[in-house]
């Protein structure tokens, strides 16, 4: 079996390596430590948490331990996608650093400029950034990469997912043709194989899991749930959530829940705390003291339950955690592997959990394509807790009446016949009412009123009738006599 002292590292780095605890180097380690020192480049293939990070600082610190940095122009550059993973390649320099006299400086956003140009002007041997923060130093003057022997691209599949390829390239441009490279992704697009066909030369290849695949030592499965009221969806995805997180008891000793937006991150978060759950948030949007905060109190473990976005899916080396919850499947088939290998690192077990609703089917066969596995249906521990309803007689149901909008409406009428029976008592009780005498004049209005549509027909005048005045009948007689 192999062991770090059979790697030719410094006698310095070895001694490091044995204070953190480390005996036998992990396979990645072993295929990419020793081309790495032959000053070869490198193009390392492991799913996350195989220990990609030491594969290139451990060669890296002995290698520049000859030579001295000059102000402005770092000797080594190692890029990340994201702030935290740029901040743990940073401890992990400063843990295997220990016993040398090289120098580090950390770009990332959300620290002052100012600070960061004052360890650029004094020169250091390791640079470690993420590339958007590295591009504002250099266009502002006050970073020079022409001095770079080694360059390091960590997580590179992440760096696609983030749009990073275009600074990326621009990067490699501003670096010497000379330099010596070292590239690390836990999966290759096509997009990946065309940087390093273009930027690598007859790199060592290094392979040591089958590209999108999960730890053997991951225990995983999901529970397909379908809500009967959409309104009520989130809050009983959430109800789920705990009842997933009870049924594993003590077993769970540290968690990371992911979901795919930032604003479910919060809800989740504080759904947790106030059923009692010790959460915490960390997302893009909080401010980078809070984030690495949040971050120190889980490694601590001061913080069991972590719930994030996919800024802290990707290679991050949170020790000892042992469930990964998926409260959403991930859109994209390659961020589950990166977030359940949060767990089981270092060989240990872990398990992976995930919700699907019915419109992130779609994802979840896309990711069981990507793995080339099923994974496993659970069992719903909410039905499984509530006991079942005693079923109804069959006639019962049927003779149920559904409830409809007619049911709201005032009950039907009685029968004819009893509504007759009831009614003939009244009508033959009811006195006739005997026509009443109108007057001339009430007569004319009846028999103007008869002209409307059958209103007063009874009365209806035909001419003027017998109470024709006597000028116009005498006016008639004139004209028959004339």
């Amino acid at each position: 079996m192999t062991k770090f002292a059979d790697l030719k590292l410094s006698p310095k780095v070895l001694k490091a390596v044995e204070a953190a605890g480390y005996e036998t180097p992990t396979p990645i380690q072993a295929g990419a430590i020793p081309p790495a020192l032959e000053g070869r480049d490198v193009l390392g293939i492991a799913q996350t948490g195989t220990g990609k990070t030491a594969s290139f600082t451990l060669p890296m610190i002995t290698m520049l331990s000859r030579g001295r940095a000059r102000a402005r122009m770092p000797r080594s550059l190692v890029l990340a996608p994201t702030r935290e993973l740029a901040a743990q390649v940073a401890e992990n320099f400063d843990n295997y650093a220990v016993g040398s006299k090289l120098s580090k400086a950390l770009l990332i956003g959300g620290v002052s400029f100012k600070e960061q140009d004052k360890l650029i002007d004094r020169g250091v041997d390791v640079l470690i950034a993420t590339p958007g923060r590295l591009l504002d130093h250099f266009e502002r003057g006050k970073l020079m990469l022409t001095g770079v022997q080694i360059m390091v691209v960590d997580e590179a599949d992440r760096m696609l997912d983030m749009g990073f390829i275009p600074d990326i390239e621009r990067i490699f441009s501003l670096t010497p043709f000379t330099r010596q490279t070292l590239f690390f992704s836990a999966t290759m697009a096509p997009e990946i194989e065309r940087i390093t066909n273009t930027f690598l030369s007859n790199p060592a290849k290094v392979e040591v899991a089958r590209a999108a695949t999960t730890g053997e030592n991951i225990k995983q499965g999901v529970v397909m749930f379908r809500s009967e009221n959409k309104r009520r969806e989130a809050s009983e995805k959430r109800d789920l959530l705990r009842a997933m997180i009870e049924q594993e008891g003590d077993s769970c000793t540290s968690a990371i829940v992911f979901c795919n937006r930032k604003v479910d991150v919060d809800t989740v978060a504080k759904s947790l705390k106030k059923h009692g759950y010790n959460a915490e948030p960390i997302h893009g949007d909080l401010d980078q003291s809070r984030r690495m905060e949040v971050l120190a109190g889980f490694r601590d473990g001061k913080i069991k339950f972590l719930c994030a976005s996919d800024v802290a899916a990707r290679g991050l080396d949170i020790p000892n955690v042992s469930h990964i919850f998926n409260f959403d499947v991930p859109s994209h088939a390659e961020d589950y592997v990166h977030r359940i290998g949060r767990t089981g690192r270092a060989g240990k077990s872990g398990t992976a959990l995930m919700i699907c609703i019915p419109r992130d089917e779609k994802n979840l066969e896309d990711i069981e394509r990507l793995v080339g596995n099923k994974i496993p249906r659970l069992e719903n521990p909410l039905e499984s807790k509530s006991s079942p309803a005693p079923e109804a007689p069959k006639d019962e149901v049927s003779e149920k009446p559904k409830r409809t909008r007619r049911s709201r409406k005032p009950k039907a009428e009685a029968p004819v016949e009893a509504k007759e029976a009831v009614e003939a008592p009244a009508k033959a009780e009811a006195p006739k009412s005997e026509p009443q005498k109108r007057t001339p004049r009430e007569r004319d209005r009846g028999g103007n009123k008869g002209n409307n549509k059958g209103r007063g027909n009874q009365n209806k005048v035909v001419g003027m009738g017998d109470h024709m005045p006597d000028f116009i009948a005498k006016s008639f007689d004139d004209r028959r006599e004339s």
